[in-house]
């Protein structure tokens, strides 16, 4: 990414980071350079032009991976280690879930899931849930 500051010197290889990705992901956006020296601070993305956004919102999901689980289909046991059958904003896929202190409470109904395999997933909003997926969830909450 690249950025021209107030003087008109261009600047390359910018980065933008999420200062808090999990509780207040349009909130606090910093762009760094190469050496990780902050060179612009965004205090929200929602006050910046559309255009703008846009490309912030893409060179941000570029660097981020964090699947979000849309639906828990299946899990092998209600004991951990306990392996999850789950759907996700990017596919089906299986997920071990260590212990229960994997599962972080962000706020009252959003969730962050650390699996073995060091991925985290989201829960956004476990109301939004289907009824089985909530069932499958609360036996580890």
């Amino acid at each position: 990414m690249c950025a021209s500051d107030a003087s008109g010197v261009l600047h390359e290889n910018l980065i933008p980071i999420r200062a808090f990705p999990m509780s207040a992901p349009n909130l606090g956006v910093s762009l760094v350079d190469a050496q990780g020296h902050e060179w612009a601070w965004i205090e929200d993305l929602a006050a910046l032009p559309e255009n703008l956004r846009n490309v912030l919102d893409a060179q941000l999901a570029e660097r981020e991976f964090q699947p979000e689980i849309l639906r828990i289909l299946d899990v092998s046991s209600y004991s951990t280690p306990s392996r999850w059958h789950v759907v996700t904003n990017r596919g089906e896929t299986e997920l071990v879930l260590k212990g229960e202190e994997d599962i972080r409470r962000l706020s009252s109904h959003r969730l962050l899931i650390a699996a073995e395999n060091g991925l985290h997933f989201l829960i956004a909003d476990t109301q939004q849930l289907d009824g089985a997926s909530k069932r499958r969830l609360e036996r580890f909450l």
